[in-house]
C-alpha cells in the first residue's frame, strides 16, 4: 500500500475554464457537508449506488452492490461470473491499494487451449463462443475480500436494489437494445435468444420491460450466503456444466471455482505532472499507461490543443510505442518477468520519447528494457465488454474499479440469469511466436491472462486524493484513459469536454478512431504526417473520471454510453 506522497514543484491542477458549465449536479448544502461521488456507465447503478451512500454505506459497500445492478442492466459489458481489477484510496490513511478479481484457467488449461487439430490458432469466433473461453470467475470473491477489509453495512443488506430491478423489470435502454439487435456472435446463441426474445416472438427493443427472475433467485441467494453462491452448489454446478457443453468444451471443473482467490496487491505508482499516478501491476497493463504519461512528458504536447495535429500526432506516435513494449513485456507477473523497472526507467522512457520523428513510420519494435527477457511476437486479441465506474464515499474513501465479462455479452452461455465470460480469450493464442520464442501473454494453468484494464487513482503532492479515471475498450482502454488526462490535465478542459475528446487508438500500422469527431484540419495535418484514421469498431470507450479543483469534484461520464457523474452534499 503507499502512504503519503511527496513531489517536487507541485502546483495546483489547471482550473477548467470559467464559462464551461459543471458536469455534475449538487444538492442543496446541508450543515457541515461532506461530498460523495458515483460515477458509470448506466443511471440504474449510479442511483443505486448512491442509495448506499446515503445510508452511511462505503465505497466499497456502493461498489457491490453497483456490480449486482449493472450485470443486469448492462449484461453486454458486465456480469457476477466476471472479473474486475479494484484500485483503493483510503480517506483516513492515505493509502492506496489493489484488489485483483482477474479471472484465472482453468487447472486443465493447457498452451494448445486455443489451437485446432492442425496446430494453427482457432478462428477468434470460434473460440470465443466455446466452453473453453471461460475463465474461473473473479469480481464476486475480490468484492468479498475488499468488503472484509472496508465495507461498513453487512453483504446481505447491500442487493435490494438488483433483486427488486430483476424481478420487477427494468426498461431496456437504446444501448442496450443496439447490442440486443447488433451482428455480434453471441446475438445467435440459444440463450441470448431466449432470453431477449419477447412474448411476441421479437427480440425486445427500447423501451420494452425485461424482467429477470432467475437473476433475481441468484442475487437472493448471493446475499443470505455471500460468494459462495456462485462458487460451489448448484450454481458452480450450472457453470461447470454449460462449459463442458460443446464446441469446443473447456476443463473447469468444481475445484477450479472452490480454489479461486483475489490478490491484494500494492499499486505501481510514478510521478507525472503535479499527480502521483497509480494503477495496477501486472496482470494490468497500468504500467504502459505510466509509460505513456511517461513519454508524453517529453513532448511538447502540453502546450498544444485538442485543436492541433501535431499534439494528436504526438500521441499516437507515443502510444505506438508503449503498445509495443506492452504487448512484448506484459503478463501475469507469476509466470513471467515483467520488467517494470525496466520499462519505467527515466531513461528508457526518454530514449523511447526520442524516437518519435516528424513522420509515422512502419510500426515500432519493442524496445531492450533493463530486466527485459527475449520475448516473442504476441497476438492477443482484446475484444470490449467492459464497464467502469467511481465511488467516493462521505468518509473520503475512493473506489475505481473496472469489470468485464470480456466480449459483448461474454460467449452467449447463460447460468442463472447471468452471462459466463469469454475471459481467457485475452490470452495468445499461440504459445510461442514464428521464432520460436515464448509469448509473455501464453495460455497456463491457473494463470491470470494480462489485461487492459486499468483503473487509475491520482494524488496530489500531500498525498490526498486529486482524481480517479479508468475506461472500458479491450486494448484500447490505455488509449482512451491517456487522451483523457491528457484533456484533463495539459490542456485544462473541464473533465467532461476531456472525456468527450475524440478518440485516437493508434497501435503498431493502425489507427483507427473516431474520424468524424476529428475536425477536418486536424485529420489533413494527421495524414501529412503519415497517420490517416480508420473508423473502430465494438463499444468504443465507456470512460469516468473526476479530478480535484480547487477542493471541489470536475466529474464526467463518457457520452457514448447512458451514464452519469453526480455529487451530493451529505451532513455529518
Amino acid at each position: 500500500m503507499l502512504g503519503l506522497v511527496a513531489l517536487s514543484a507541485c502546483a495546483a491542477p489547471p482550473a477548467p475554464p470559467e464559462t464551461a458549465s459543471a458536469p455534475v449536479a449538487e444538492t442543496p448544502t446541508p450543515m457541515r457537508p461532506t461530498p460523495i461521488f458515483v460515477a458509470a456507465a448506466n443511471p440504474i447503478a449510479v442511483e443505486t449506488g448512491l442509495s448506499i451512500l446515503r445510508q452511511g454505506g462505503s465505497a466499497v459497500d456502493a461498489t457491490i452492490a453497483m456490480q449486482a445492478v449493472l450485470g443486469l442492466v448492462e449484461p453486454q459489458s458486465s456480469s457476477v461470473a466476471g472479473g474486475a481489477f479494484l484500485t483503493y484510496y483510503d480517506g483516513a490513511t492515505g493509502e492506496v491499494s489493489i484488489y485483483d478479481g482477474r479471472e484465472v484457467a482453468p487447472a486443465g488449461a493447457t498452451p494448445a487451449l486455443f489451437l485446432g487439430e492442425d496446430g494453427e490458432p482457432l478462428p477468434f469466433r470460434t473460440a470465443l463462443l466455446s466452453g473453453r473461453a471461460t475463465g474461473v470467475p473473479g469480481v464476486l470473491r475480490m468484492l468479498e475480500l475488499a468488503h472484509d477489509d472496508h465495507g461498513k453495512i453487512r453483504w446481505s443488506g447491500l442487493f435490494a436494489d438488483a433483486e427488486r430491478i430483476a424481478r420487477e423489470g427494468f426498461t431496456v435502454s437504446p444501448r442496450l437494445a443496439r447490442f440486443i439487435h447488433g451482428s455480434f456472435p453471441q446475438t445467435g446463441e440459444r440463450d441470448f435468444r431466449a432470453y431477449f426474445t419477447g412474448e411476441d416472438g421479437a427480440l425486445l427493443d427500447a423501451g420494452d420491460t425485461l424482467r429477470n427472475p432467475a437473476y433475481a433467485d441468484f442475487i437472493a441467494r448471493l446475499a443470505e450466503q455471500g460468494p459462495d453462491a456462485l462458487y460451489t452448489g448448484p450454481t458452480a454446478q450450472r457453470i461447470v456444466a454449460r462449459t463442458h457443453e460443446g464446441p469446443l468444451a473447456g476443463s473447469m471443473t468444481m475445484a477450479d471455482l472452490a480454489a479461486y482467490r483475489p490478490i491484494k496487491r500494492e499499486p505501481l505508482c510514478r510521478a507525472w505532472r503535479v499527480y502521483m499516478v497509480c494503477v495496477p501491476p501486472p496482470p494490468s497493463s497500468g504500467v504502459a499507461l505510466l509509460q505513456l504519461l511517461g513519454m508524453l512528458e517529453h513532448t511538447d504536447i502540453a502546450d498544444r490543443g485538442p485543436g492541433d495535429a501535431q499534439a494528436w500526432f504526438l500521441f499516437a506516435e507515443a502510444s505506438r510505442l508503449m503498445y509495443a513494449d506492452r504487448d512484448a513485456y506484459v503478463g501475469d507477473s507469476a509466470f513471467v518477468d515483467v520488467p517494470i523497472e525496466g520499462m519505467l526507467d527515466p531513461d528508457y522512457v526518454a530514449r523511447r520519447a526520442a524516437l518519435i520523428g516528424d513522420h509515422a513510420g512502419p510500426a515500432p519494435e519493442p524496445g531492450v528494457p533493463q530486466g527485459a527477457q527475449l520475448a516473442g511476437i504476441d497476438a492477443t486479441v482484446e475484444p470490449t465488454g467492459t464497464s467502469h465506474f467511481i465511488v467516493r464515499d462521505s468518509y473520503g474513501n475512493v473506489v475505481s474499479i473496472t469489470t468485464t465479462v470480456e466480449s459483448i455479452f461474454g460467449t452467449g452461455r447463460m447460468v442463472d440469469g447471468f452471462f459466463l465470460n469469454n475471459q481467457l480469450t485475452d490470452f495468445s493464442f499461440a504459445p510461442v511466436d514464428d521464432a520460436g520464442n515464448p509469448v509473455a501473454n501464453a495460455v497456463a494453468p491457473r494463470k491470470r491472462p494480462r489485461s487492459t484494464m486499468t483503473p487509475t487513482i491520482l494524488l496530489d503532492g500531500n498525498g490526498d486524493f486529486a482524481g480517479a479515471i479508468g475506461s472500458a475498450g479491450g486494448t484500447a482502454i490505455l488509449a482512451y484513459v491517456g487522451k483523457s488526462l491528457v484533456g484533463a490535465v495539459d490542456w485544462g478542459l473541464p473533465m467532461q469536454d476531456a472525456l468527450a475528446l475524440p478518440n485516437l487508438i493508434a497501435k503498431g500500422d493502425y489507427f483507427f478512431g473516431e474520424v468524424d469527431k476529428f475536425p477536418a484540419d486536424v485529420r489533413a495535418g494527421l495524414a501529412e504526417r503519415g497517420i490517416v484514421i480508420r473508423p473502430g469498431q465494438g463499444e468504443d470507450s465507456g470512460l469516468q473520471g473526476v479530478i480535484m479543483r480547487e477542493g471541489r469534484f470536475d466529474g464526467g461520464y463518457d457520452p457514448r454510453r447512458e451514464g452519469r457523474a453526480i455529487t451530493e452534499l451529505l451532513g455529518d
